[in-house]
């Protein structure tokens, strides 16, 4: 449990670099939330004025510090259905439904359900999602006026190159206000955030979903607040390992389900779409100097500063400034070192990296690549620890002794039927499985298979050495003492 001393270290520790990058990732969440209210079938101040609300309410009760979270086009593409058919208010109910699932999810700690997520799924996802941010990019680099090119490398060449001069202030947030005084001196017009649709004037009203209490309704909005808290517990804990890694800090995970869930119903509560983690905003964060809780706050509170108070700011700023921070944040986010690692690394692992990254491009979806990703690596290891197995045979004082070692569970029960010579049937045979395992119910049901088919052949036939656990499964599936029992309850009558 986090100790009030701690938490208000979260809070305090990094004042001045969690303020700049808070800063930095406010004006980068603008275009996303915009476009992924588009998505949605949305106002842009649906996704606005959401990701106000998630990232304020995840830096408070979140389980990650410096984890940016806002609106997000996971989410998004799940929500346009349910707009179309029955109207904004039901999204704003079933994004309530979808935090109370994702509070549920942190209470039971499904959040340790990362730790079966291997290192080739995790480097897929991150590799995925920098292209997926850079193809986001390519609607605002054509049809465009050339000096916009000029402009995004200018904004490059600062973010890159600035840091050499100090690192005192973000160079993302430098290189912002750069091509923007550039713009505006040499009256260069290009599209700006203006540009991308009708910002918020006013604050929204705290309001309930209206939709009726109904269990029509509950049938409408469960599937969709299901799949949506599921995706983004799913994204959300794979960006939270993400910033653990970069800034070699611990998470919990349980909590920063439940503040995921908090955040969400607080957006529904305040017209706000649904979200969940944002791994391009949480880069840009932790790579501007952002380390606490405050760095995120300040995301979300400073957006709602340049909506209401400073959007006559707001809108002169160039989309080619923004563009390029998501360019650096593309480059930045992708696994390089996994290409020449394709070589170096084992087959499966590869082809797990590799099946990952297709999936999501070819569906859009990341949850469905990691999903892929985790079955594959789930199917592999089965595979090698199924081949972690032996019998041998011996002979030994007239009696036939077969000593198993290895794993027997649903991938190896086969090979362990298939190691037995049947043709010593009418001998004594001894199955030692002292070196063994047995998993499941499978395993149970071949050990079964062979144990009876000697005894129905005249051998005098016993398995001896089950662990505790072993002994436990075969005292209650199996089915070959069972026989023994009843055939010598049988004779005594």
């Amino acid at each position: 449990m986090l100790s009030l001393s701690n938490y208000r270290l979260e809070w305090f520790s990094n004042i001045r670099a969690d303020i700049l990058s808070g800063i930095v990732v406010a004006l980068a969440l603008i275009p996303e939330a915009v476009g992924f209210s588009v998505i949605a079938g949305v106002d842009p101040k649906v996704g606005l004025f959401a990701s106000v609300a998630i990232a304020c309410v995840t830096a408070i009760c979140g389980g990650r510090p410096a984890m940016v979270s806002a609106a997000t086009a996971s989410t998004a593409v799940l929500m346009g259905p349910l707009v179309r058919e029955h109207g904004i208010q039901y999204l704003f109910a079933a994004t309530i439904l979808m935090g109370a699932l994702q509070i549920i999810a942190g209470m039971l700690k499904l959040g340790r359900l990362m730790r079966f997520v291997s290192r080739s799924v995790m480097t897929g996802f991150v590799n995925s999602l920098a292209i997926l941010i850079f193809i986001a990019q390519l609607p605002q680099l054509v049809h465009v006026p050339e000096v916009t090119y000029l402009l995004i490398a200018i904004a490059l060449g600062v973010i890159y190159l600035f840091p050499y001069v100090t690192k005192a202030v973000p160079s993302p947030l430098v290189a912002i206000v750069v091509v923007t005084c550039v713009a505006l001196g040499f009256g260069i017009h290009v599209p700006t955030v203006a540009d991308l649709g009708e910002m918020p004037t006013a604050l929204p009203p705290f309001a309930l979903p209206s939709v009726p209490l109904t269990w029509e309704t509950l049938e409408i909005i469960f599937p969709y607040s299901v799949a949506l808290a599921a995706v983004g517990l799913l994204e959300s804990l794979l960006t939270a390992q993400i910033v653990d890694d970069l800034t070699d800090t611990p998470s919990n995970k349980s909590v920063e389900c439940m503040g995921q869930g908090a955040g969400n119903i607080v957006s529904a509560l305040f017209g706000g779409m649904g979200g969940c983690a944002m791994i391009g905003q949480s880069v840009i964060n932790v790579t501007s100097g952002g380390r606490g809780r405050l760095s995120t706050f300040v995301a979300g509170a400073f957006l709602l500063v340049l909506l209401l108070v400073l959007d006559d700011i707001l809108r002169i700023v160039p989309v080619a400034a923004l563009v390029a921070v998501m360019i650096m944040v593309s480059i930045g986010t992708f696994s390089w070192k996994s290409i020449v690692d394709l070589k170096r690394h084992p087959g499966t692992s590869s082809i797990v990296m590799l099946a990952t990254v297709g999936t999501v491009l070819a569906t859009q979806d990341l949850s469905k690549g990691v999903v892929v990703g985790v079955l594959l690596s789930g199917i592999f290891f089965a595979s090698k620890v199924a081949r972690l197995f032996s019998v041998t045979r011996r002979e030994e004082g007239g009696a036939v002794v077969y000593s198993v070692q290895g794993q027997v569970f649903f991938a190896s029960a086969e090979s362990f039927v298939g190691a037995f010579d049947f043709a010593d049937a009418g001998r004594t045979v001894v199955i030692d499985v002292s070196a063994a395992h047995l998993w499941d119910i499978t395993a149970v049901g071949a050990l079964d298979k062979v144990v009876i088919k000697f005894r129905r052949a005249g051998s005098d036939t016993s398995v001896i050495g089950f662990n505790a656990a072993s002994a436990d499964m075969v005292d209650r599936f199996a089915l070959h003492d069972k026989d023994q029992r009843a055939a010598a309850g049988a004779s005594l009558h």
